[in-house]
């Protein structure tokens, strides 16, 4: 193996996330005047590689959208440890957690909600560019045209508002919006649920295609087996806020050794 090879191998196992025994605990209110505890995360542990996919599957509750808020830094966990590109985000300083949130990035479920009605797509991919960079607004136009031409939009249509568009080219969107600040890591949360069956696989393959060209690392979740199937390389069962199974796809699929994830398998 040359020195180009080695450090080619060396870059793909990189490991540009780390959770270790993550917890998310919510207090709630049961009755008038007790209270409890929700633990959407129960101690989880993974890790996610650069320019991979690790998919997230299990039913609704079993702390999918809970782990996809802590990835994002929406929320901070309970306890446990989250390492991003190095750096450890519990005890990362307010600069250094704007700094990582540049690096991961989300696409959420529904493009017909997740969307600015009221900004044209210009300003919905110019927003970004504008707070993080120091681009021109010449430079962040290009920009603006270059990701459309990348996710399979006119560029002339930039000035059009969301709901001239439809599902397929609202999603397109607003994975525009993720990838226009070069992520590290994009969390994807259900991204083809809310879109009709046939535009489904064009969305997969075009988060594919993003993939290879950016080496973007993407966090997948999602309830579909079918759908993990065709983009995860490793696949992580979540069971009551916990983890059920993890390993690269053909095993967890092929050989499933818990009985939820046969259970799942089976549902399909």
């Amino acid at each position: 193996m040359n020195a180009v090879q080695q450090s080619a191998t060396q870059q793909d196992d990189e490991k540009v996330l780390v959770a270790h025994d993550l917890k998310k605990h919510y207090s709630v209110k049961r009755g008038m005047f007790g209270t409890g505890t929700v633990k959407a995360l129960n101690g989880v542990s993974f890790s996610l590689q650069r320019g991979r996919t690790l998919a997230v599957v299990g039913e609704s509750g079993c702390g999918k959208s809970t782990l996809a808020r802590q990835l994002t830094m929406i929320e901070p966990p309970t306890s446990g440890t989250l390492t991003i590109d190095g750096e450890d985000v519990a005890n990362a300083s307010g600069a250094q957690i704007a700094a990582l949130r540049r690096r991961v990035q989300m696409v959420f479920q529904n493009p017909f909600a997740s969307l600015n009605p009221r900004k044209t797509v210009e300003q919905t991919l110019g927003e970004p560019l504008a707070i993080n960079t120091r681009l021109t607004a010449s430079e962040r136009a290009d920009r603006i045209a270059h990701m459309m031409r990348i996710v399979g939009l006119r560029p002339e249509h930039a000035k059009r508002y969301p709901h001239m568009f439809s599902g397929g080219q609202r999603q397109r969107v607003a994975i525009a919006r993720a990838m226009i600040l070069d992520p590290q890591i994009v969390v994807a949360d259900e991204p083809v649920s809310a879109l009709d069956v046939s535009i489904q696989a064009q969305i997969l393959n075009l988060f594919m295609d993003l993939q290879e060209q950016f080496r973007t690392s993407y966090v997948f979740i999602s309830h579909n087996l079918a759908v993990v199937e065709h983009v995860a390389d490793d696949v992580m069962v979540m069971y009551l806020g916990g983890v059920a199974e993890l390993g690269d796809k053909a095993t967890v699929i092929g050989r499933p050794r818990h009985p939820y994830t046969r259970s799942l398998l089976s549902a399909t």
